[in-house]
């Protein structure tokens, strides 16, 4: 009979921990995804035999009393050894998976509300009509009918999971797989809620109030702890998200806090100066614009924007005025410009050139311009 104390290089009185580390240490080295040497793969057959009998404390008793460990075992022989123990020696895990529990933790659920221009800016109170999977009172989320409850699983005893061996170059291979009567739960529910059907949870249409806050813009989300899908078995629920849809204004422009608007005046009125109402989120506003005031300058009025979300105060509207010029003009309108041009000192058709912060008229520039290829 092998010594498997020796393969295993560790003393008769070797505790299971010292017996699991040496496993380890020998399976890293001789493990053929590790070391294809052919000549190694025996090695690693008579350690992997050596711990699959000190590792269990039936077959190590009959070992150290000179009997066959296996007797009882079946026909697997010593070259029987599990799957989970090879993975537990390159990668340190341990421990039973057992069954899965049947209460796990349900989705988050995203559901979408528009809003408009006002109610993103100051924020606001809605009512949300929400359809998800909450818990079934009738059974409390067990999902067993009455007072019944889950039977432990004929098939997979409890486990959860069935045990498979498989012959491979390296011996008999034991893998484990879920168990198909009781989905690897370990338990059967045989007399399932008539509500649920024995999962625990139903779908439920309620309502629900969100206060949204200041200053939220397009694509922003509202998290509502556990107000998401229960889960399978009467598990906790997940998180509502509320993402906001924000609908363009009729008028006003919205550029993160700032607004905009865009309004027009007459050149008259720009020459001489004039107030004019607006609407804004805040009402009727008078904008003063003054005297000699150019067609695409802005006038700033602080205060009037969209409130910051994570901050105080609010942004600013910005008012974009464009100045227009009468198309249809009588005789005496035409008559009365020209006056005004020449009283002026200006001439019908003169253009003036911008040049890096400095203007000159038309026959200063071109002047110049016929001066340079004349020269």
């Amino acid at each position: 009979m092998a010594d498997h104390y020796s393969t295993l290089g560790v003393a008769r009185d070797a505790s299971p921990d010292e017996i699991k580390k040496a496993y380890r240490k020998l399976a890293r080295e001789l493990h053929p995804d590790v070391n294809p040497d052919p000549a190694v793969r025996d090695t690693f057959k008579e350690v992997t035999a050596a711990y699959e009998v000190l590792s269990d404390p039936t077959k190590r008793e009959r070992y150290d009393l000179g009997g066959d460990p296996f007797s009882s075992q079946g026909s697997y022989g010593a070259q029987n050894f599990g799957f989970g123990d090879i993975m537990d020696a390159f990668f340190g895990g341990g421990g039973n998976r057992g069954p899965r529990p049947r209460a796990r933790a349900g989705q988050d659920a995203l559901i979408a509300i528009e809003l408009d221009l006002f109610e993103a800016c100051f924020g606001c109170e809605r009512q949300l009509d929400v359809d998800t999977a909450v818990r079934c009172e009738k059974c409390g989320g067990s999902g067993c009918a009455g007072n019944s409850k889950p039977a432990t699983c004929g098939i997979c005893k409890g486990r959860g999971e069935i045990q498979q061996v498989t012959r491979s170059f390296i011996g008999n291979v034991m893998t484990s797989r879920p168990c198909n009567n009781c989905g690897g739960y370990g338990t059967v529910i045989s007399d399932p809620c008539s509500e649920c059907a024995g999962d625990g949870r139903v779908r439920s249409r309620r309502t629900l109030t969100i206060k949204v806050p200041a200053g939220v813009e397009n694509g922003n989300r509202i998290q509502m702890s556990g107000q998401g899908e229960v889960g399978p078995g009467g598990g906790p629920a997940g998180d509502l998200y509320v993402e906001i849809v924000e609908q363009p204004h009729d008028f006003l422009m919205r550029e993160n806090v700032n607004l905009h608007i865009s309004i027009s005046i007459s050149m008259i009125a720009a020459a001489l100066g004039t107030k004019v109402a607006i609407e804004t989120l805040d009402g009727e506003v008078e904008v003063d614009v003054k005297a000699g005031f150019q067609s695409g300058e802005t006038v700033l009025l602080k205060g009037l924007g969209i409130s910051r979300l994570r901050g105080s105060g609010r942004g600013d509207l910005i008012v974009h005025i464009e100045v227009t010029t009468p198309q249809k003009l009588s005789k005496d309108d035409q008559e009365l410009l020209r006056k005004f041009a020449s009283s002026r000192g200006e001439k019908t058709g003169s253009v003036t050139i911008h040049r890096r912060g400095k203007s000159e008229t038309e026959s200063g520039f071109f002047s110049r311009f016929r001066d340079a290829f004349t020269r």
